[in-house]
C-alpha cells in the first residue's frame, strides 16, 4: 500500500518517529487501540505523562495504562507492577508487525481522522522542539523567519479546511480537552514563537519537560503584570539607559562598555534580585566581563555614583595597592534592599580575560554554601553575566558548565545571562561567529534549559527570568536567559562599528532604544503618561548629579555571622611560624588514620602503605612522604582549619602515594565501600574534601582561586597531575593568583603542588616550569617552595594555615621523591623545629677545606651528595634552598657565611640554562655569598625544549651537570 505523499519517513527531530507512516499503519492504529511501531516515540510521551497523571490522558490509553499496571499474582490476585517504558515500546513495534486474524470494519472516516490526529500530535511536538526559531528575538528585525516546515501544516497533510476541525489537546496544558487546529497552533505559536522562545525538548527527564510545558502553556508565555510592576520596569529601564547617556555626556571618549541597545539586562538582574530574596537566598555572588559593568555595580549593587564619577577622573580610594585596576575590572559587595529583606551581592574582580571569572565566581559560591552548609544552594547562588561570542568561543565556559553537577563543583545551579549584542566583538560577520545555531548551545552540553527572549520586551525578560529563578529553584540546575538586544556604541566607544556592519548600524541608528520604545507602550496602556516618562528620566539624572546610589543599600546591625574577617590575615611576612606539633598528637592522629574498619578488605599494595605507616608511627623506619602530608592535614583539621585538596587523582595521588580515599575491594556498588581516614580524627573536626576532578586544569584551577578567596580558614590546594599541566591554566596564574592581591586587594592562600623533577620522562611530565612563577614574583605576592625532606612538607603545608599571612603558595613537589628514602624524615623532625627555607651542609666538614659551595634546589641535591659519596670529595658543601621567593637573605648569609676560603659559589639545576630559577637567583647569590668567590653554573645547556625525550640523553646530560658541579670536567659556565 502506498504512503501518503505528504509524509516523509523522516521529518526532523521528531516527524518521523511520530508520524503514521501509511495507511495500513493507521488502520492497526484504529484496531489496536491506537498501538503501532512507527508511534512508539508518542506512546512512551503519552505513557510518561501517564505516570505523572493519569488524568491528563485520554481515557482509552488511560484504560489501556492501567492495564499495562496490572499483573497476575503466583497466588491469582491481581498486583500493580512497575512497567519499565522501552519493554512497551517494544511491544508496540511488534504488535504492529504480527498478522491479524480478523480484522474489524473501520470506516475511511475514522481511518482519516485517526491518521489527522496524530499529525496535530506532532505539531504540538514540533513547536515544542522548533519554536523558538520561529520566535521574534531581534529588536532590529534584520532576519526573515527561517523556513521550519516541521511547523507547517501542511508538512502533515493537513489543509486550510481542516483548520477549523476539533481535535483532541489532551496533550497539552491549553485548558482545553479539544481545540480546533487554528486554535491550538495559535496557542502554540503564542507559547513557542512570540517573544520568548524556550529550549528544553532535548532535556532527558520528563518531569523537567513537562514542569516547563506546565509553565508556559496555560499562560501561553505571556506575563500578567499590574501598573506597578510596570513602572518598576520602566524606572529600572530609564536608570539604565539614564546613567550610559549621562557617562557618555560627561566623560567623553573614555571607555566604559556600555550597555545602551541591552537595557533590558538591568531589568533582568532586579528580578534575579528581588525574586531571589523572596526565595529565602541570602547571597549572589555575581561574575561578569566588561559589557554592563558599571551599570552594575550603580544600579544593581547601589555603588556611590560619587565613587564611580572620581574614578573616571583617576581618583580611586584604594591608592595603597601596588598595582590597581581599570574602573570596570572591579568588584565590588554591598547588602541591597529588596521587598523580601537584605542580601548581599557580591561582584566578582574580572581581568580583560573574558569568561575566565566564570568558574572563580562559581568557587566564591561553593566555598560561601560550604561555610552556610548549604549543598543544595538554597541561600547561596551564583550568577554569571557571559557575552554572546564568548559564551560560544571561549573553552572555559564549557569547562565550568561541565562543572555544575559534579559533587566537588556543584553548587545547586547557576543562573546564566547572556548580553547578546549579535554581533560578538565588532568586526563579526554573522558567517565567522560560529558552528552552533545559537550562541547559547553550549548549555545543552548539561541539558540546561536556554529562554531566548527580545530584549525590547521588557515584561518578557521579566517573566522569562522569574521563570528561570523558578526552575533553577526547584531542579537545582543550571538555567540560561538569553537576552537578545543590540550594542549602539562600538566594543569600547571608540571605535566605529559601522566601518565593518554599515547594515546593522543603520537599523540601531534608528531605533529609538529600549526605554523609548516601553515608554511609548505604557502610554498607549494609560499606566504612565509620557510626562511621568520624562520626569522619570530628569529625576535619575538628578540622582547622579547629587551622588546618591540609585539602588538603596541595607544598614546592617550586628556582625553577619557568615561573614569573613580578613583584617587577621594583615600581618606581615615572616619566616618564623610555630609549625610543630606534639609527638604524642602526631601518634594518636596516625593510629587513627591507620585503622583499618572491619571487614574493610585494602588492596594488597595499599595494605603494604598502611603497615609501613604503622611502623613509622612506631618510629622503627621514617615518616615518609605520604604520611607527613597527612598528619599536616590531619593536625590542621583537628585544629580547626578546614582542607580541601582537588586534582585529576588526588584521592590516591598521582604516584600512588597518598592514598586519602580507600576502596573496599569487596565493594559491589561503585558508590559504596569508600573510606576516608580524614574525615573520622573525631567529632569537633574540621571538614576535610578530596575531590578526583575533571581533566581540566583551566577551570578547576580557578574554581579553587575563587574557593580559596572566599574561604582563608581553609587549606585549598590544586594538584597538577604534572607540573607542566599547569600551562592549561596559565592566564588564571597571570591574571588571578600572582596578581589579585596587587590589583585588587584580594587576598588568596591557595596552594599549588606542581610536579616538578628530571626522571627521563620527557618534556611534559619534568618541568613546572619554575622560571614562569619566579618572573611573577613581586611585591610578596606569593611564596614559591621546593621542599626536599618529609618533614620540609610537613612544615610548609601547616605554615600555609596557622600563619597570619594568606599569600598564594607555589610548590614544586617531587615525584621520585615521594619514596626515596634519603628524603623521609624521623618522626621528632615533626614534633619539632619549622620549616626551614635553607638547608645547609648536614655532613660534618672541615669548614676551613672547603673551597667550593654547590647551591641548588630540588632532587638534584640527592645527584650531588650520592656523587660526593661515592668519588669521597671532603672540599665541597652543598646548600638547599628550599624557598626561592621570598628568598631568604638571612637564612642564607648565615648558612654559607662560614666557609671564608671558599672561592667559588656554583649555582646547580637539572633544568636548562634559559629555564628553571638561574636567571632568578643569580643576582641574589651574588649579594651574599662569601667575599671574593665567583659565582658559576652548573646544569643543562639552554633548550626550546623544557627536557629531553630519550632515557640515555637523559642520563648522559645527568652525569655531566653533575661532574661539572663539582668541576670535573671542561666547559664549566662561569659567571663574574
Amino acid at each position: 500500500m502506498k504512503q501518503p505523499q505528504n509524509t516523509p519517513i523522516n521529518c526532523g527531530p521528531l516527524s518521523g518517529k511520530k508520524f503514521v507512516q501509511g495507511e495500513k499503519v493507521i488502520k492497526d492504529l484504529i484496531e489496536n487501540s491506537y498501538l503501532f511501531g512507527g508511534n512508539a516515540p508518542y506512546v512512551e510521551e503519552l505513557y510518561e505523562q501517564y505516570l505523572e497523571d493519569p488524568n491528563s490522558v485520554d481515557e482509552k490509553w488511560r484504560q489501556y495504562f492501567d492495564r499495562l499496571q496490572q499483573a497476575p499474582a503466583s497466588d491469582g490476585r491481581v498486583e500493580t507492577i512497575d512497567v519499565p517504558h522501552a519493554p512497551i515500546v517494544e511491544a508496540f513495534a511488534q504488535r504492529a508487525s504480527e498478522p491479524r486474524s480478523a480484522v474489524c470494519p473501520v470506516s475511511e472516516r475514522d481511518l482519516d481522522l485517526a491518521k489527522k490526529q496524530v499529525a496535530v500530535q506532532s505539531i504540538i511536538g514540533a513547536y515544542r522542539f522548533l519554536g523558538s526559531r520561529w520566535a521574534n528575538l531581534d529588536p532590529l528585525h534584520r532576519r526573515e523567519r527561517p523556513k521550519i516546515p516541521e511547523l507547517e501544516p501542511s508538512f502533515y497533510g493537513l489543509s486550510e479546511t481542516d483548520m477549523d476541525s476539533t481535535f483532541s489537546a489532551a496533550n497539552t496544558y491549553f485548558g482545553a480537552d479539544k481545540m480546533t487546529l487554528r486554535d491550538l497552533i495559535a496557542a502554540l505559536k503564542q507559547t513557542y514563537c512570540s517573544d520568548i522562545g524556550i529550549e528544553f525538548m532535548y532535556i532527558s527527564d520528563p518531569v523537567i519537560k513537562r514542569w516547563w510545558q506546565q509553565k508556559l502553556e496555560p499562560c501561553r508565555s505571556t506575563p500578567s503584570m499590574d501598573a506597578k510592576s510596570k513602572k518598576r520596569i520602566l524606572e529600572e529601564l530609564t536608570a539604565a539607559e539614564g546613567l550610559e547617556r549621562y557617562l557618555h555626556t560627561k566623560y567623553v571618549g573614555q571607555k566604559r562598555f556600555s550597555l545602551e541597545g541591552g537595557e533590558s539586562f538591568i531589568v533582568a538582574m532586579d528580578e534575579i534580585v528581588e525574586t531571589g530574596a523572596a526565595q529565602g537566598l541570602e547571597e549572589m555572588v555575581i561574575g561578569m566581563a566588561h559589557r554592563g559593568r558599571l551599570n552594575v555595580l550603580v544600579n544593581t549593587l547601589g555603588k556611590a555614583p560619587s565613587e564611580l564619577f572620581a574614578e573616571f577622573e583617576g581618583h580611586y580610594k584604594s591608592k595603597d595597592l601596588p598595582a590597581g585596576d581599570v574602573k570596570y575590572h572591579n568588584g565590588f559587595s554591598s547588602d541591597v534592599v529588596t521587598a523580601s529583606g537584605p542580601i548581599h551581592l557580591a561582584l566578582a574582580f574580572n581581568p580583560s580575560h573574558l569568561e575566565i571569572v566564570d568558574p572563580v565566581a562559581v568557587g566564591s559560591v561553593r566555598a560561601r554554601q560550604d561555610r552556610r552548609h548549604d549543598p543544595k544552594g538554597r541561600r547561596v547562588m551564583g550568577v554569571l553575566v557571559h557575552g554572546d561570542a564568548a559564551f560560544a568561543g571561549q573553552g572555559v565556559v564549557m569547562e565550568t558548565l561541565n562543572l555544575a553537577d559534579t559533587r566537588g563543583y556543584g553548587t545547586g545551579g547557576t543562573m546564566h545571562i547572556v548580553i547578546n549584542n549579535q554581533i560578538g566583538f565588532t568586526t563579526s560577520d554573522p558567517r565567522d561567529k560560529g558552528s552552533m545555531t545559537y550562541c547559547t548551545d553550549p548549555a545543552k552540553l548539561i541539558e540546561a534549559p536556554v529562554l531566548h527572549v527580545n530584549g525590547d520586551d521588557p515584561e518578557a525578560v521579566v517573566f522569562a527570568t522569574r521563570l528561570a529563578m523558578e526552575f533553577r529553584k526547584s531542579f537545582s540546575r543550571d538555567v540560561v536567559v538569553d537576552i537578545v538586544c543590540f550594542r549602539r556604541l562600538g566594543h569600547n566607544e571608540q571605535d566605529t562599528p559601522g566601518l565593518t556592519q554599515p547594515l546593522m548600524y543603520k537599523k540601531i541608528n534608528v531605533h529609538p532604544g529600549t526605554r523609548q520604545v516601553y515608554a511609548d507602550k505604557l502610554a498607549l496602556q494609560g499606566v504612565v503618561s509620557p510626562e511621568e516618562a520624562k520626569e522619570m528620566v530628569a529625576a535619575y539624572r538628578r540622582s547622579l548629579e547629587s551622588g546618591i546610589p540609585p539602588r538603596q543599600t541595607a544598614l546592617i546591625e550586628g556582625k553577619n555571622p557568615y561573614a569573613v574577617d580578613w583584617s587577621r590575615y594583615n600581618g606581615s611576612w615572616t619566616d618564623d611560624v610555630k609549625t610543630s606539633v606534639p609527638l604524642d598528637e602526631l601518634k594518636r592522629l596516625t593510629d587513627v588514620i591507620t585503622t583499618v574498619p572491619e571487614n574493610f578488605k585494602l588492596h594488597p599494595l595499599l595494605q603494604k602503605v598502611i603497615a609501613d605507616r604503622r611502623l613509622m608511627m612506631q618510629e622503627e623506619i621514617r615518616v615518609d612522604w605520604g604520611l607527613a602530608e597527612h598528619l599536616a592535614f590531619a593536625t590542621l583539621l583537628t585544629g580547626g582549619y578546614s582542607v580541601r585538596i582537588s586534582g585529576e587523582d588526588s584521592g590516591r595521588g598521582t604516584f600512588s602515594h597518598r592514598h586519602a580515599v580507600w576502596h573496599d575491594q569487596n565493594r559491589d556498588r561503585w558508590d559504596s565501600g569508600i573510606w576516608i581516614p580524614l574525615e573520622h580524627l573525631g567529632e569537633h573536626q574540621a571538614q576535610f574534601t578530596v575531590i578526583d576532578s575533571v581533566l581540566s586544569e583551566e577551570s578547576v584551577l580557578a574554581f579553587e582561586y575563587g574557593y580559596a578567596s572566599s574561604s582563608p580558614k581553609c587549606l585549598t590546594i590544586w594538584e597538577a597531575q604534572f607540573g607542566d599541566f599547569a600551562n592549561g591554566a596559565q592566564v588564571v596564574i597571570d591574571q588571578f593568583i600572582s596578581s589579585g592581591e596587587a590589583k585588587w586587594g584580594r587576598k588568596s592562600g591557595l596552594t599549588m603542588l606542581l610536579p616538578h623533577g628530571y626522571e627521563g620522562q620527557g618534556p611534559e611530565h619534568s618541568s613546572a616550569r619554575v622560571e614562569r612563577y619566579l618572573q611573577l614574583a613581586a611585591d610578596t605576592n606569593m611564596l614559591i617552595c621546593q621542599p626536599t625532606t618529609a618533614a620540609q612538607i610537613f612544615h610548609l603545608l601547616r605554615r600555609q594555615m596557622v600563619g597570619n599571612i594568606r599569600k598564594p603558595l607555589i610548590v614544586f613537589s617531587p615525584k621520585s621523591l615521594l619514596r626515596n628514602k634519603m628524603a623521609s624524615s624521623d618522626l621528632e623532625e615533626l614534633s619539632e623545629g619549622k620549616f626551614e627555607t635553607v638547608i645547609g651542609e648536614i655532613e660534618e666538614l672541615d669548614a676551613d677545606k672547603v673551597r667550593r659551595i654547590l647551591v641548588c634546589t630540588g632532587k638534584v641535591y640527592y645527584d650531588l651528595v650520592k656523587y660526593r659519596k661515592e668519588h669521597e670529595i671532603d672540599d665541597v658543601v652543598i646548600v638547599r634552598l628550599e624557598q626561592l621567593y621570598p628568598f631568604p637573605h638571612k637564612s642564607f648569609r648565615e648558612e654559607t657565611s662560614g666557609y671564608s676560603f671558599a672561592s667559588e659559589v656554583v649555582w646547580v639545576q637539572d633544568e636548562p640554562q634559559n629555564q628553571g630559577a638561574w636567571f632568578y637567583v643569580q643576582h641574589h647569590l651574588l649579594e651574599e655569598m662569601p667575599s671574593g668567590a665567583r659565582l658559576s653554573y652548573a646544569g643543562r645547556p639552554a633548550s626550546s625544549s623544557p627536557a629531553v625525550g630519550y632515557a640515555s640523553k637523559h642520563a648522559e646530560q645527568l652525569k655531566e651537570l653533575v661532574e661539572n658541579a663539582f668541576g670535573r670536567l671542561k666547559g664549566f659556565i662561569q659567571t663574574k
